[in-house]
């Protein structure tokens, strides 16, 4: 019998791109490469019964060209409020062993450099949002404000981490890592979050 699962809540991410990431479109990087934090927030989610409210992954990854040419190098984080079994169920998940569209990105890491289990926090307070990964990397982020004070939002981008789902273009106020060869902390680049949800194909 196959496993089923779904999982559903908030993504986010923050490169160093500069302005409007074009890697979301399938251009390069405007840096030539590029670095990323990005996080999973679970709202609600199970695997064959098994619950997974309320937990957080998170990936630190480098990709070393235009992101679609895959070779990303990746450290994933894990919630450590996660038992084994649902530690081990969102290792299966989000490394795409199960499938659904996790499985589809798994397809362009080049080099998981490791899977932690460490302390996380992540904060949402209506347009900020706010990542803590232990003392490993954080992150805090703000939606851009366009015409008349709304989000800008973008949808139907070609490279989509959560398909199906209008993301909210914002603004990182700080995004640093260190560990794992993927050492680095920036400021007011390229940050967006919006809905997802995966389950079994």
């Amino acid at each position: 019998m196959s496993t089923q699962w779904r999982v559903k809540g908030t993504y986010f991410e923050a490169c160093t791109c500069k302005g409007a990431c074009p890697c979301l479109f399938g251009a390069d990087p405007t840096e030539g490469s590029c670095n990323a934090l990005v996080a999973w927030h679970i709202d609600q989610g199970n695997m064959d019964g098994l619950p997974l409210d309320g937990l957080n992954l998170a990936m630190a990854l480098h990709s070393p060209e235009n992101m679609t040419a895959g070779d990303w190098r990746v450290m994933v984080y894990i919630d450590a409020s996660a038992s084994q079994q649902q530690h081990d169920a969102l290792a299966q998940i989000f490394g795409g062993a199960v499938g659904g569209h996790p499985a589809t990105l798994a397809e362009f890491i080049g080099e998981i450099l490791g899977v932690e289990s460490v302390p996380m926090r992540y904060d949402i307070k209506g347009r900020h949002h706010q990542l803590e990964v232990g003392e490993i990397a954080n992150a805090s982020l703000n939606a851009i404000a366009g015409q008349n004070g709304e989000e800008v939002a973008i949808s139907g981008h070609p490279l989509a981490v959560a398909p199906g789902n209008t993301g909210t273009v914002a603004q990182s106020e700080y995004v640093s890592h260190s560990g794992h060869g993927l050492d680095w902390s920036f400021s007011g680049r390229t940050a967006f979050y919006s809905p997802f949800q995966y389950q079994a194909a």
